[in-house]
């Protein structure tokens, strides 16, 4: 059903006078307790898939001389793109249709508009225009396809506008996730052993004519994830819930959950045995230069790299060397993301009464042999600091009936200018290698190095996002 228009803003009140019954489906039941409930049961069961499984986890549990278990947990969230979508076509008598659109992938929604509706190829134009932000939002193009149907129609070139509401409640969202984890070290303070069993959500498709379900993006873990090829004794598991809630690749696809979870359950396990959380983490890491990656997606893992980035980033913070106050802490964490190995320090001050705030984050990045324009890998590492704050502190969507409850920025609130870091200190390794991107692999780590001075400051352990649902204050 589409309103087509003289303005945008007759459109938009055209719609809200609208009536419609809509034939809701099976996903009307779909909520966010339900789903909660359904991981609480999964949990107590063997994954449905094994993703790995390497020696003996059971025996090394027995025998280690403390185990720790865990759950972790965070909600679907929206891309929440300061631009909604929108999408101008113009569907020409002579059969060949022209779209102006902000898109990140182009040549993809050029082809879907062909097979969805027989355009050849060559008689589609697509112009590539700025994009009030994109975080993988733009890598879909149902808006184009949209619109194209629309201007078919009409019989006219038609802007399509999506509002506010529409892009928030009708995102190809970052899916939530459930991990169940367990781990054991020895008497000596070594990670001897390693449980993850992770529910995800997943939707329906057909694929070679069978139906099967396909985890969101971003939400299917690697048996490659840190550290799974590091431990002798190691076992991830996955389930996944069906779902009908459309899932899309969201900034750092499943590196920007995957490490707050690994990350802030390896503090965990450092501060269980009594050790420093850098120290046990280069003794994680060990002294191998290269492991390689298994399976037909598996990447070799550059180990020397990341001690490096590391080390690196203990000596710019004085790790173990300054001396905090009540209510104060620094936390560390480490990903490999997108080619790009980074670690980041985080210090933290958190009041009685439970109020964070930031003080700094200094964060090590090697992406390779240069950097062609400073300022503008600054900024990158700038803004994914301040991304990945606002993402852990603030946003979260809960779904009821079928229906994602939060509308606009007023209940889907992303982080303020007071709130940002008081201080961001960059610094790259230039190496040896080819040079890779820099948009992604930062955010990773900045919601475990946080956490994990949040841990550091009041003995809390966060182990839910956002962070907004647990209570902070200490005495």
């Amino acid at each position: 059903m589409a309103i087509v228009a003289t303005s945008t803003w007759a459109a938009f009140k055209a719609r809200r006078a609208l009536e419609v019954k809509w034939d809701e489906g099976v996903g009307a039941n779909h909520g966010w307790a339900d789903f909660a409930a359904q991981a609480k049961a999964a949990a107590g069961k063997p994954g449905t898939t094994t993703l790995r499984k390497d020696g003996d986890v059971a025996q090394a549990f027995a025998g280690a001389a403390k185990t720790v278990e865990a759950s972790y947990s965070y909600p679907f969230i929206s891309h929440a793109s300061m631009e909604p979508q929108n999408c101008t076509a113009w569907f020409k008598q002579d059969g060949t249709l022209e779209l102006w659109a902000p898109t990140q992938n182009p040549g993809s929604g050029q082809a879907l508009v062909t097979t969805t509706f027989g355009i050849p190829k060559e008689k589609i134009t697509l112009h590539i225009i700025r994009s009030g932000g994109g975080f993988g939002r733009r890598l879909s193009s149902d808006f184009i396809v949209e619109a194209t149907a629309i201007a078919q129609k009409a019989g006219a070139p038609v802007k399509l506008t999506w509002t506010r509401e529409d892009d928030l409640q009708h995102d190809h969202f970052r899916p939530g996730g459930f991990h169940h984890l367990r781990g054991g070290v020895d008497a000596n303070g070594k990670l001897v052993g390693w449980h993850n069993h992770f529910v995800t959500f997943a939707n329906r498709v057909e694929r070679e004519g069978k139906s099967i379900l396909q985890p969101g993006s971003g939400g299917s873990l690697s048996g490659d994830e840190f550290p799974g090829r590091w431990l002798g004794n190691c076992l991830l598991e996955q389930t996944a819930l069906e779902c009908r809630i459309p899932m899309g690749p969201w900034r750092a696809p499943g590196s920007s959950v995957f490490s707050w979870v690994f990350h802030s359950f390896i503090d965990e396990l450092a501060h269980a045995a009594g050790r420093d959380p850098v120290a046990f983490r280069l003794e994680l890491l060990g002294d191998k230069d290269i492991v390689p990656g298994t399976g037909e997606r598996g990447q070799p893992y550059s180990v020397s790299r990341m001690r490096n980035v590391l080390k690196a980033v203990a000596e710019k913070a004085d790790w173990g060397k300054r001396k905090f106050g009540p209510g104060q802490g620094a936390g560390v964490a480490f990903h490999f993301s997108h080619r790009g190995y980074v670690a980041e320090v985080a210090e933290v001050t958190v009041s009685k009464e439970g109020q964070l705030k930031v003080d700094r984050v200094v964060v090590v990045s090697d992406i390779g042999a240069q950097i062609v324009n400073l300022s503008g890998a600054e900024n990158q590492v700038q803004g994914s600091v301040i991304d990945g704050l606002s993402t852990l502190m603030l946003p979260e969507l809960n779904i009821d009936k079928g229906r994602v409850v939060q509308s606009n920025f007023h209940d889907y609130q992303l982080l303020r200018m007071p709130d940002t870091p008081t201080k961001i200190d960059i610094h790259f390794l230039k190496t040896d290698y080819p040079v890779t991107g820099l948009g992604e692999p930062v955010l990773p780590p900045l919601a475990p190095a946080v956490c994990n001075a949040i841990f550091a400051a009041t003995g809390k352990r966060v182990r839910e996002l956002p962070l907004s649902k647990t209570d902070l204050s200490w005495s």
